[in-house]
């Protein structure tokens, strides 16, 4: 009864986590991205707006070449999520 309970506990919790996007300082890398992301024009996943300073909210990204706090890379196919530029 206790396994069953404990399996049941670890499935809601994993099937009740969702993708939280990312936002903060942003470096684009070539090779061992934490996101691999596809920039499209229609339906995107997250709407990404550049941002020079503050970058304190999901979709704000600001472009960095040191100290980031995650890393892209542009990819043609299986991204993890697709992203549109907004102004």
């Amino acid at each position: 009864m206790k396994k069953i309970l404990c399996l049941m506990v670890l499935l809601v919790s994993v099937c009740s986590t969702a993708l939280a996007y990312p936002f903060g300082r942003v470096k684009v890398v070539t090779a061992f991205p934490d996101y691999k992301v596809k920039v499209v024009d229609h339906f995107a996943d997250l709407q990404v707006k550049v941002v020079t300073s503050f970058p304190d909210r999901e979709g704000r990204w600001q472009f960095v070449d040191s100290f980031p706090d995650f890393t892209i890379q542009y990819v043609d196919s299986f991204p993890d999520f697709t992203i549109k530029f907004v102004d």
